[in-house]
Formats: structure tokens, sequence, C-alpha cells
């Protein structure tokens, strides 16, 4: 094996460890390594299990922070031995054992991308759970039709992330497709994932609905925003909340018609509106009406401090909440996200949920 070789390998082993170290410090390893300590003695406690709530955060703290702490330890080993072993196989010239840890090389570079690629989630919020919410635009049949195509997208996405996908609510069109919907995906890092996916989605299709074939432009708008638990302080008075309870709609077996289990809530100072149809129990429902009206309002708080900011940066004033965001072109195979200018043709692989490159992209560019 050539010198030039020989040295590269050495090269990008030395640099994945630098590239480890500098993760460590902006991550704040050693906090997190403390703090993982003591949530696995807190996990280990049986008194814990008493308080089933306390014992869900938990477990989801010590996932989250074994995802950072465990995987530097790994890799930071996985260095260090990659490194020795490779001192000794080009000693011994034995370039078996050097094309091995070159092969381990790229596994370790994977581990780091991943918590690298974490570092563009900057938003407080990220970690959590998220709700998704579809609404057509103006356009009838058809854009109910394209908002129908969206939440399938968006639930095969979720699927393909490994996240639970539940379906909240669900409003059918007149015709054909959804007029809206709300899809919570809980999983790792969901709201950070899916907030980008915030905007106007435009569809531009021969419309099978039209006899005469004709090329229509529709639009839905998406918006995403996370669950927040009860440790983030959203003070809402009841008295501003109207309930109405009424019969989930849609197919959904013999008992789901029968009684008014589906809750909507109405907050009158923001006429912000809520629904949840997707239990049975009307209590469950509610509980979960409002989840989301908590989550709502968080949002529209978050969304206030945001615009307040980007009038201070006029350079950004034309990405604002509710813009067109992705225009994708049916009879052309192409979609193009407009705020980054990443564009795809693989039209069937997107509308399956394959929109990881252009979360990407967006999460690159803090958009």
């Amino acid at each position: 094996m050539e010198a030039e070789q020989l040295n590269q390998i050495e090269n990008q082993l030395k640099e994945l460890g630098s590239r480890a170290d500098e993760l460590k410090r902006y991550l704040d390893y050693p906090a997190k390594q403390d703090r993982l300590e003591e949530v696995v003695r807190l996990s280990e406690d049986p008194d814990i299990w008493n308080d089933q709530k306390k014992a869900q955060e938990i477990g989801r703290e010590r996932k989250a922070l074994e995802g950072v702490v465990l995987v530097l330890d790994q890799v930071t080993s996985g260095v260090k031995d990659a490194l020795d072993l490779f001192e000794m196989a080009r000693e011994e010239e034995d370039w078996t054992t050097v094309d091995a840890v070159a092969a381990d090389y790229a596994t370790l570079e994977a581990q780091i991308a991943q918590l690298e690629f974490r570092r563009m989630f900057n938003n407080p919020m990220d970690p959590n759970a998220c709700f998704v919410d579809i609404q057509a635009g103006a356009g009838g049949t058809e854009a109910q039709d394209w908002a129908s195509m969206l939440l399938r997208m968006y639930v095969r996405y979720g699927e393909r992330k490994g996240f639970n996908v539940e379906v909240m609510e669900v409003s059918e069109g007149d015709v054909a497709g959804i007029s809206s919907a709300t899809v919570k995906f809980t999983g790792d890092y969901a709201y950070g994932f899916l907030r980008t996916e915030t905007g106007v989605h435009r569809l531009v299709r021969v419309s099978p609905f039209d006899s005469n074939a004709r090329r229509h432009t529709s639009f839905s708008s998406v918006f995403v925003y996370p669950e927040v638990d009860d440790s983030f302080e959203i003070e809402i008075n009841p008295a501003d909340v109207r309930t109405d309870t009424y019969r989930a709609s849609g197919a959904g077996g013999q008992h789901i018609n029968k009684t008014d289990s589906a809750v909507r809530l109405t907050h009158i100072p923001t006429n912000i509106v809520v629904q949840c149809q997707n239990d049975r129990s009307q209590h469950r429902n509610r509980d979960e009406a409002w989840a989301m009206l908590r989550a709502k309002l968080y949002e529209l708080e978050l969304r206030k401090r945001m615009e307040a900011q980007q009038q201070l940066e006029a350079g950004k004033s034309d990405i604002g909440w509710g813009h067109q965001i992705r225009s994708y072109v049916f009879d052309q195979s192409r979609i193009k996200d407009l705020r980054t200018g990443y564009e795809v043709g693989n039209l069937k692989g997107v509308m399956d949920g394959d929109i990881d490159d252009f979360i990407e992209a967006s999460l690159k560019q803090g958009v």
C-alpha cells in the first residue's frame, strides 16, 4: 500500500478525533455525562414507577442523553483503538488489517455526522413531539385532493423516521380528498425535523377532475407546532375556551358515529380552533385537544417573537410564516424548495415520504 494512502487514512482518523472533541465542547459533554448518571439512578429507583408520567419523562431524557454521551464515548474509544491498530498494522505491513481500519472509519464517521447534524436543532422545543396541521387552500376538489396527498406524504415520512404517527382529526373533502387534517408525530426530534415544513405547498398538474385535461395550480398550507409538556407554563383561562362536542366523521367501525365523542376547542381571544376525534372516548379526545391548544398557543408566542426579530433583519423578511415554500410540478417530475433552491426529480419518492434532503437543506440554511 502506498505511503500517500496510509497518510490519508491516518489523517482521516485524527480528523475524526478532532471532530469528536469539538462536539464534546459544543454539546457540553461533561454536564450531559453527569446528568446521565443522575438520570440512570432515578430510573433504577423502584418508586419512580408510582408516577407513570414522571417515569416516562425520565425514560425519554435518558434515551436522549445516551444518544449523545454513549455515542461520543463509542466514537472516541473507536478512534483511539483504530489509530493504535493502524500503527501496528502499518509497521507490520498488514494491509488486510489496514483495510479493516479504513472500513471502521466509515462507520465512526457516520456516527459523528449524525451528531453534527443534531447541532442544527437549536430550537429548545426541537426534541419534542409535534403536531402537523394540513389545510386545503382555494380550488375546491383539486386543492382538497392535494391536501390528502400531503397528508399521505407526511404520514409516510413519519413511518420512515420511526416516529409514532397518529392522525388526530380529518375533515373529508366535498367530493374527494380532505379539507383539513391534524397529525401527531412522536419520536426523537420530531419537531426539529418537521418544523421547517411550515408554509404553503404549491401543486401544478393536469387535473384528473377536469374533463378538459387542463393544468391546475393548487395550494395547501402546512403548519407544524411542538407538543409542550406541563413544565412549560401556558396559562389558559377556561372561561376563554368554548368546548363543542360532535359525532366523529368518516369510517371507523360500528361505534364511532353513535356518540358525541369528538371534541372541538375554540380559544376565543385568539380564535384558535383545535379538534380531536381519533378516540372513542370523549375524555381522551378532550385531553388531547387541550394539549394541542397549549401547543398552538406556545407556537403563537414563538411566532410573535420571531416576527419581531425578522423586523430587525430586513434581509429575512421575504421568508415569513405562511409563504409559499415548495412547488411540486407533477408533469415535469420536479419538486423545488423556493427557500433553499434545492430541487429533485424523484416525484414518486417524495410523495412516498422521502423528504429528508429538503429538510436537511432547510435546517442547514436556518430557514
